[in-house]
């Protein structure tokens, strides 16, 4: 396409914004709530997400060695549990390692337990994380089954119920931003429909003269893309600004935590641009649902 070509479609279609003020404000306006409404969940699911990775990579397994077994037989034992395909990896914690943990643990409750030093009743353990924390049951029945593995410790029924939840959350927010998607989707393509109808004269006209039907379609698509992207600026500074507050706020509170979230650059930079994207995204696919239902050229 020449460039003289692309100048006047390009023209065309902000004349077209102009010309149909209160359509233009309609479209945007859908665009805006629409994409307020998506980056905010994008934001709220994609920090889940990342608590939830955080969680899941804290997921261990304790596996208590037998008080009975020898140096040999502990080494066979541990040569057994990283042989599992799904093992990550394995690191051993002395009894005396054990105990400092649970006094440490306790605060100024735990003082009672120093008494416990010189005749230490716990365990040896090896701490055991798999490379998927999904496979963790899988793990655990395979270590059950070993020879000196007193006890498998792994937070039995919470875990089950802290990887059904964050499938479940995972879900839940690709689905109502789908949604979200195909609404402002369809809010567009009427609101095009609708301006494709009032200028139907004027498109016969540029037929009867020769007009191809991809020079007719141009400036609506180009009108579709201004409309998305107009419309995501208003989103990109209002969730840039939420999650500027949100982010000073929950650092502190989790500070001194495993649980972090995502540091606001350059994740805000990344959503605003994502916004942008869908916008342009939306605004085009609306145009040519229109044209291609509506418009017979």
């Amino acid at each position: 396409m020449k460039a003289r070509t692309v100048a006047r479609h390009t023209r065309e279609s902000f004349k077209s914004l102009l010309r149909n003020g209160w359509m233009t404000f309609a479209s945007v306006s859908a665009v805006t709530i629409t994409l307020i409404l998506v980056g905010v969940f994008f934001i709220i699911m994609m920090n889940l997400n990342h608590l939830a990775t955080s969680i899941e990579e804290n997921v261990e397994i304790r596996v208590h060695i037998d008080v009975a077994a020898t140096e040999e037989e502990r080494n066979t034992l541990e040569e057994e549990i990283k042989a599992i395909p799904e093992v990550g990896s394995v690191t051993f914690s002395p009894k005396g390692e054990e105990l400092d943990n649970l006094i440490s643990s306790l605060g100024e409750d735990g003082d009672a337990f120093k008494l416990f030093e010189q005749d230490n009743p716990l365990n040896d353990v090896f701490v055991v994380k798999t490379k998927d924390p999904q496979d963790t049951l899988a793990v655990v029945d395979k270590i059950e089954k070993f020879e000196h593995a007193a006890k498998v410790r792994y937070g039995q029924g919470t875990v089950e119920k802290l990887f059904s939840a964050i499938d479940m959350s995972r879900n839940v927010g690709i689905v109502l931003i789908i949604g979200l998607l195909f609404t402002a989707m369809f809010l567009i393509s009427n609101t095009i429909k609708i301006t494709i109808v009032a200028r139907r004269k004027e498109i016969e006209i540029m037929r009867l003269v020769g007009a191809t039907n991809w020079f007719i379609r141009w400036p609506f698509f180009l009108e579709g893309m201004w409309l998305g992207i107009i419309g995501a600026i208003i989103p990109i500074a209002a969730v840039s600004a939420i999650y500027y507050y949100a982010y000073q706020y929950l650092v502190e509170k989790l500070a001194g935590s495993y649980l972090e979230i995502l540091d606001f650059s350059p994740f805000v930079y990344q959503v605003g641009g994502i916004l942008l994207l869908m916008g342009a995204i939306i605004g085009i696919w609306g145009s040519v649902m229109s044209i291609r239902k509506f418009l017979k050229v």
